[in-house]
């Protein structure tokens, strides 16, 4: 996402945390970041590194779970595209921007 930021400024990224339940502390961790609203945890959680407790009380992450399950999504990192087009699994920056310019 960063280099794909970096490269294009007409394009955004809309990041919705979608705890797996194989990752046993992914919950926990996503709640904290959305009741933070803080890009610095959501950095540190991708790097693997322990979170504070969740300061709020937020239904975000169950909605979700529910949002992703009625699309079929059952892993992460998972791409939905302006077109509507969702691709599960990792991309290249390259590969982001190719699906993006295509007409």
């Amino acid at each position: 996402m960063k280099k794909v930021i970096k490269d294009r400024k007409d394009i955004a990224f809309f990041n919705i945390l979608y705890p797996l339940p194989m990752h046993k502390e992914a919950y926990g961790k996503s709640k904290a970041i959305i009741c933070e609203q803080s890009l610095e945890l959501l950095e540190a959680a991708f790097e693997k590194k322990a979170l504070p407790a969740p300061t709020c009380e937020t239904t975000v992450i169950d909605q979700n779970i529910k949002l992703a399950e009625k699309l079929g999504i059952s892993g992460t990192p998972a791409v939905i595209f302006p077109n509507g087009t969702l691709i599960p699994g990792a991309m290249s920056a390259d590969d982001i921007i190719k699906q993006i310019d295509k007409k």
